[in-house]
């Protein structure tokens, strides 16, 4: 109640502060129901969605994929290869500058490449090809490679899970082991530390000193000039407050809109209710401990999953969720494949108490950290006790807030001593769609995403895709490697769904909203 009460009051200031602004100045101000609260300002440092937005508000990229998903050049003007393709020179575009007026310049390019390749799948792929980035002038860096590398400027566009973007180079080499302290950005927009209120609001505004492209915004891709002087993202988790904002008009759009809402809003002619992309359920198990470090118990728990029990707990409309998806990539995606799907086609609870029993599991206490602000991580979590009770896992549910989740998940404590078993989550098609964007497919053993997961036959199996040329091996490839995925269980995917956003129809841009993706340059009102 209390938390009501102060979002109410915050609410009502809110509205009341605008009503006395001129009308210009109220339209230069969008405000944004963000979906978490943003904790981590650091996107290479976590794969926390609310920390990847943050990195697009306030730094830039040197490519980014356009809404075709085709790189395109973003920070870069210009670059030529070798015809055996292991040698790229990039030039940066004349006048780029970061948020405090110095020049961004190659070697701030090149120390921010090496930092991202530390945390990145495709970044890792890259160095084990031999990837040497290189400061050849103030606007132009190569790159050497000891074989070809075909995905060079796919990786360099990567949108999501640890998208490369460019800071200052007395940044870019601190290390990756921690979040970066300090912010200064060379992206659209400014972060205002000095109005940061965790746990309620993060302000941004125009960064005067962004030069943006010429093109048209398309996706990621193109300008990003901003019709806004502020962005505010509201911290806002009771959804009830949330929605109610938004018919008043105190705010602008919700990011994501918690199902149950989805229905009820599609028939309000003041507001339009769109889809923010395909997603994918993760249950993320730790491989570090029991009862999920032995594969069988992985299986286990993927025997017993019903994809259409969880996306229809979370509350999506049948007509927003696939009821079975045999992919571990996106359905209708360019990768989908049932390989090695079958055993796990309908869920058959007493193959999966065999397996666990084989797995040496004997009723211990297994940890699943539940998160209390957001509905549908709720919901999938609560499936996700249910389905690990109907084999007879004895499930210990610790409730608390997502951000502080996103930073518990990195312990590698044992789960009686402050650490985890399991916990949920989703990841955008950008995240799931092939064997290195995947987060869960593409960690390879030794990696420092939160389970630890390592299965040297699945490594073996990425590095041939990622080389292979040939069209018709290529898929070979694939079918293996998601044939092993289903013996291995990385993680057990949850079921597919298009997740959706809520905005003020009066909002103008939002056909250009790319799959969730926070392009908020492209709107105005």
């Amino acid at each position: 109640m209390t938390r009501r009460l102060l979002t109410a009051l915050a609410l009502g200031t809110l509205a009341v502060s605008a009503a006395h602004l001129p009308a210009a100045a109220q339209t230069k101000t969008l405000r944004v129901v963000a979906h978490a609260d943003v904790k981590i300002l650091d996107p290479t440092f976590t794969t926390a969605y609310i920390s990847r937005n943050f990195g697009y508000m306030v730094y830039d990229t040197l490519y980014a994929q356009d809404a075709t998903g085709k790189p395109q050049p973003q920070m870069v003007e210009k670059h030529t290869t070798s015809k055996d393709g292991k040698q790229w020179t990039f030039t940066l575009r004349p006048g780029l500058k970061f948020s405090d007026g110095s020049p961004v310049t190659s070697a701030d390019a090149v120390a921010s490449l090496q930092r991202w390749a530390a945390r990145d799948s495709l970044g890792r792929a890259m160095t084990g090809a031999g990837a040497e980035w290189k400061a050849v002038d103030a606007r132009t860096f190569s790159l050497t490679l000891n074989e070809p590398f075909g995905m060079v400027l796919d990786a360099l566009a990567k949108p999501s899970g640890f998208p490369p973007v460019v800071l200052p180079e007395r940044l870019a080499k601190m290390p990756a082991t921690a979040p970066l302290p300090e912010v200064l950005g060379s992206g659209p927009f400014i972060f205002k530390r000095d109005e940061w209120v965790p746990g309620n609001k993060a302000v941004f505004v125009r960064n005067p000193n962004y030069v943006p492209r010429s093109e048209p915004p398309s996706g990621l891709a193109g300008s990003k000039k901003s019709n806004f002087d502020r962005v505010e993202w509201l911290y806002l988790p009771d959804s009830n407050s949330a929605i109610a904002a938004l018919k008043r008009g105190e705010v602008d759009i919700i990011e994501q809109l918690p199902p149950d809402y989805i229905a009820p809003l599609r028939t309000d002619s003041n507001i339009k209710v769109g889809s923010g992309g395909a997603y994918q359920g993760f249950l993320v198990l730790n491989h570090l401990f029991p009862p999920f470090n032995n594969a069988k118990a992985r299986q286990a728990l993927a025997m017993a999953t019903s994809q259409d029990k969880f996306t229809a707990g979370m509350g999506y409309p049948l007509d927003m969720r696939v009821t079975y998806c045999a992919t571990y990539f996106i359905c209708g995606g360019p990768n989908e494949t049932a390989a090695g799907a079958e055993p796990y086609r309908k869920p058959d609870i007493a193959k999966a108490k065999a397996l666990l029993a084989e797995s040496g599991y004997k009723g211990e206490k297994v940890v699943l950290l539940v998160p209390t602000d957001v509905t549908y991580l709720n919901a999938e979590a609560l499936v996700a006790a249910q389905t690990m009770r109907s084999i007879g896992i004895n499930v210990d549910m610790q409730n608390s807030d997502w951000a502080s989740i996103g930073a518990r998940r990195a312990k590698k404590d044992a789960p009686e001593s402050g650490g985890w078993n399991m916990y949920v989550t989703v990841a955008g098609e950008f995240d799931v769609n092939s064997p290195i964007s995947n987060a869960y497919l593409s960690a390879a053993c030794g990696n420092s995403l939160p389970g630890w997961p390592c299965d040297k036959q699945l490594d073996e199996l990425r590095t041939a895709w990622i080389k292979e040329t040939n069209p018709a091996r290529r898929k070979e490839l694939l079918d293996a490697f998601q044939t092993r995925a289903y013996e291995a269980i990385p993680y057990v995917n949850a079921g597919q769904y298009s997740a959706a956003y809520a905005a003020r129809a009066s909002l103008k841009g939002l056909d250009k909203l790319w799959s969730g993706m926070p392009v908020v340059w492209a709107l105005d009102k």
